[in-house]
């Protein structure tokens, strides 16, 4: 089959089953991809930079076509969508810029600062800060989220890796947030789904997976063309499976 056609089969267990990607920078034929893939999952996770603020398109035009998909893809499953660095396009009465365009998205969609409820899982969707008051506004999020029931696991969406970790290895440099290191010692999640360092799996030293203490983190890395690499989670099975052009590799949570 051509990689271009590549369709992923629904499993046949009772799963619950996440398709996560991450740094689009609005590539319309990668989310052309994804909401042929969406029916398939009971989630799709967005984890960051859905637009691309270097790009030739329009910022508005941007904000408004990948709006446009992220209520279609909510039309065929469960959407979650967090802020990336490429995201913040305007800034909030305190003056810290945010992505204020995810707060207008159709309501089904789980963006900054939501809870989503995904089977027995709790997925915690986190903003990207960039002051000292969005970053209380994570701390109080993941306070109040470590108090709440969850069956199944805890998984943050969390758009950079946290630092010196494979998972934010650009090849040359870490790129990671090492707040993030502080909120995983802290509250212990089961998976963090992450994006931001788009070489990490594809250099050496570098990898699409991490573990920090009881926290398996993840990055999908970005690579060009129709389909983007991808994750492929299903945490009743306990297993996470790294797509790319490189190849396919699979991990036992």
């Amino acid at each position: 089959m051509a990689v271009s056609c590549r369709r992923i089969p629904r499993s046949t267990l009772e799963a619950v089953r996440y398709l996560v990607a991450s740094d689009l920078h609005y590539s319309l034929p990668q989310l052309d991809w994804i909401a042929d893939q969406a029916d398939e999952f009971d989630a799709v996770v967005l984890a960051g930079d859905h637009l691309d603020a270097a790009g030739h398109a329009d910022l508005k035009a941007q904000i408004a076509l990948t709006t446009a998909y992220l209520g279609r893809l909510a039309d065929s499953t469960t959407v979650i969508a967090n802020s990336g660095n490429h995201d913040l396009t305007s800034r909030r009465d305190d003056g810290e810029k945010s992505a204020t365009w995810l707060e207008r998205v159709d309501d089904r969609v789980m963006v900054d600062g939501a809870g989503a409820r995904v089977g027995d899982d709790l997925v915690s969707v986190c903003a990207w800060w960039e002051g000292p008051i969005s970053r209380a506004e994570l701390d109080d999020q993941l306070a109040h989220d470590a108090g709440s029931a969850r069956p199944g696991r805890w998984i943050w969406v969390y758009h950079s890796p946290p630092d010196v970790s494979p998972t934010a290895w650009s090849g040359r440099r870490f790129y990671g947030d090492d707040t993030l290191n502080e909120l995983i010692e802290r509250h212990r999640p089961d998976i963090v789904l992450t994006g931001h360092v788009h070489e990490a799996p594809f250099r050496s030293e570098g990898s699409w997976h991490d573990r920090i203490g009881e926290t398996i983190v993840l990055n999908a890395g970005r690579q060009p063309g129709p389909i983007p690499a991808h994750l492929l989670l299903d945490t009743t099975a306990g297993t996470v499976t790294w797509w790319s052009f490189e190849g396919e590799e699979t991990l036992t949570l």
